[in-house]
C-alpha cells in the first residue's frame, strides 16, 4: 500500500527557499518508497477569500481542481515560508478556499477527510520559519486533517541547499528524513487501519 503525498511549497516565488524545501522533501519521500506529486500553486491561482465572491459565483474552479487532486492523495507535504511570523498569504488563502468545497456536483465532497499532512518550512531568518509553522498546524488541525508531530525547518536557507536540491547539514537532512517517515508511516498505518474496518478482523480457527 503505497503512500501518495502530494508535495507543494507555501511560495510561488522565483528561487523561494520553501520551492528549494520542497524538492528536497520531494526527493526524500521517493527515496523513502512513496508515490510523489508535486505541484506549484502558480498553476492554481485564485482570488482572495470572499464570501461575497462565494455566494455569488460559487467555490473557484482552481479551487475545486485542488480539492479533488488532494482527495486522490494519502497525505501532504506543505513546505512554508513564514511571512511576519504567521502563515504567507498565498497559502492561507489556498487553505480556505479548499475548506468552503462541500459538494462536487451533486455529491457530498469534503477534500481534506482523511488526509495526513507533515510540515516543513525554510527562512533565512533566526527562527527558521517555526512561528509560521505553529500558526499553519493550528489553521490544518481547524480543517480536520492529522498532523505528524515531526517537522523540518531550516534556518540560513540561501545557504542550506546543495545544488541537487539536498540539504547541506546532517542535522536537517535527518530531520527532513525523520518527517518524510512519519509521514510515511501515518498514512499507513491509515490505510491498513481502513482497511481492516472494510473487511472485518481475521479470525483464526484451531
Amino acid at each position: 500500500m503505497t503512500a501518495r503525498i502530494l508535495v507543494f511549497a507555501g511560495s510561488v516565488r522565483i528561487g523561494a527557499f520553501s520551492g528549494h524545501m520542497a524538492d528536497a522533501a520531494e526527493k526524500e519521500l521517493r527515496a523513502q518508497g512513496a508515490e510523489v506529486t508535486r505541484i506549484t500553486l502558480a498553476d492554481y491561482p485564485l482570488p482572495i477569500m470572499d464570501q461575497n465572491l462565494e455566494n455569488e459565483h460559487g467555490v473557484p474552479e482552481n479551487a475545486m481542481r485542488l480539492g479533488r487532486l488532494f482527495a486522490e492523495q494519502d497525505g501532504l507535504m506543505i513546505c512554508s515560508p513564514e511571512y511576519n511570523a504567521s502563515i504567507p498569504p498565498l497559502l492561507k488563502n489556498t487553505i480556505d478556499w479548499v475548506s468552503r468545497i462541500s459538494r462536487d456536483g451533486d455529491k457530498p465532497f469534503r477534500p481534506y477527510a482523511g488526509l495526513t499532512v507533515g510540515l516543513c518550512s525554510s527562512s533565512d531568518g533566526m527562527f527558521a520559519g517555526m512561528r509560521g509553522l505553529y500558526h499553519l498546524r493550528a489553521v490544518l488541525m481547524n480543517v480536520g486533517v492529522q498532523i505528524v508531530t515531526e517537522q523540518c525547518s531550516v534556518g540560513h536557507a540561501s545557504v542550506a541547499f546543495n545544488d541537487d536540491g539536498t540539504l547541506k547539514e546532517e542535522r536537517s537532512a535527518r530531520m527532513l528524513s525523520a518527517v518524510c517517515r512519519s509521514l510515511i508511516a501515518r498514512v499507513e498505518e491509515a490505510k491498513a487501519d481502513s482497511v481492516s474496518f472494510v473487511t472485518g478482523p481475521v479470525v483464526r480457527r484451531e
